[in-house]
């Protein structure tokens, strides 16, 4: 693992300042735009742009997350019943003319009151798409701070482990809520997933985890600089020399 973030000061509900990098993640972030959605893998556009995955829990606040980092508030579709959306939701990111970079909302997992066919359905549809999709060059997993990794949190981890465990797919977990715990409960949560975390990482992998709220603004700036980083950049194209007069003769 190689990025934790400490936990809150007692009673700081008060957003840090923003610094230039994180103002410069966040306006990226904020370009992301709705492509598609599909409900099976062979619906989904060619892999042609780096991909990240967002995943959690129903309940864990994914869509929440999604919407935060976008600064736009129905991006992502939160249904008020708890894992009824059923599809992969594309959202493009960069220039609108030449987007560098794709985010895709995966289903919620984990409610009762899903049928039991279609649990089943998207547990496959999700363990494939993290598993072999190859434009995923990200993983970014909601998990609630209250909770901590649960047996499904841990099912849903083993689908990347893999790819993480080689580097080929980097993992950044947002340690969701964190606005509700006191400065010892978080220093615990992270102290818990740095465990669990620490069963996966490599040193060809690259693990993050973030103490995030959508309430007080923690973490956002340090998970868009974290998505940000992992979007190749274009390269400045040169400014062409000013020509100069021919001299008079």
């Amino acid at each position: 693992m190689n990025r934790t973030a400490p936990p809150p000061a007692p009673a700081a509900h008060k957003a840090a300042a923003v610094t230039p990098e994180e103002r410069a993640a966040l306006a990226w972030t904020q370009s992301a735009r709705f492509l598609t959605t599909a409900s099976k893998l062979e619906q989904l556009p060619p892999p042609d742009l780096p991909e990240t995955a967002f995943v959690g829990r129903s309940n864990a606040g994914k869509s929440t997350a999604i919407n935060m980092l976008a600064q736009q508030r129905r991006l992502a579709f939160a249904s008020k019943t708890p894992g009824r959306t059923q599809h992969i939701n594309l959202f493009t990111l960069g220039p609108a003319e030449a987007p560098d970079a794709l985010w895709a909302d995966l289903p919620g997992y984990g409610y009762a009151a899903v049928a039991r066919d279609a649990k089943l359905r998207w547990q496959q549809v999700m363990a494939d798409y993290l598993a072999h999709r190859h434009a995923l060059a990200g993983v970014v997993m909601m998990v609630d701070s209250r909770h901590g990794f649960t047996p499904l949190d841990m099912q849903l981890l083993a689908f990347v482990r893999e790819r993480v465990g080689r580097g080929e797919v980097k993992l950044l977990v947002l340690l969701t809520k964190a606005d509700k715990l006191s400065r010892n409960e978080a220093a615990r949560a992270l102290a818990q997933a740095q465990k669990v975390l620490g069963e996966v990482a490599t040193d060809d992998s690259d693990v993050g985890i973030t103490l995030f709220s959508a309430l007080t603004r923690q973490g956002l700036g340090d998970a868009a600089c974290t998505l940000r980083a992992w979007t190749p950049q274009r390269p400045t194209p040169p400014i062409p020399p000013i020509p100069t007069s021919a001299p008079s003769t």
